[in-house]
């Protein structure tokens, strides 16, 4: 019997902090989740648990999201100066 591993869109690991490289899958009453770019791996009953939400880019805090140290630019004329 084959599995199919699903990636999880927008996902990021919290061991390497890479994005969109988690899969998920299930398996005989397990989810298990790794991430393809390193050793993450995790395996969680599917009826005793609740699953916690993994972080993306949709659900981030906005404050994390303002921390990128944008500036707005304002454009002078240079006729008025």
């Amino acid at each position: 019997m084959t599995v199919t591993k699903r990636f999880i869109a927008g996902a990021i690991c919290p061991r390497c902090a890479e994005m969109d490289r988690i899969r998920s899958w299930e398996q005989n009453g397990i989810r298990y989740r790794d991430c393809v770019s390193c050793d993450f791996f995790e395996q969680l009953p599917i009826e005793d648990q609740a699953l916690p939400e993994l972080e993306t880019r949709v659900n981030r805090e906005r404050e994390e999201q303002a921390r990128n140290d944008v500036q707005t630019v304002k454009i002078l004329d240079p006729k008025e100066h």
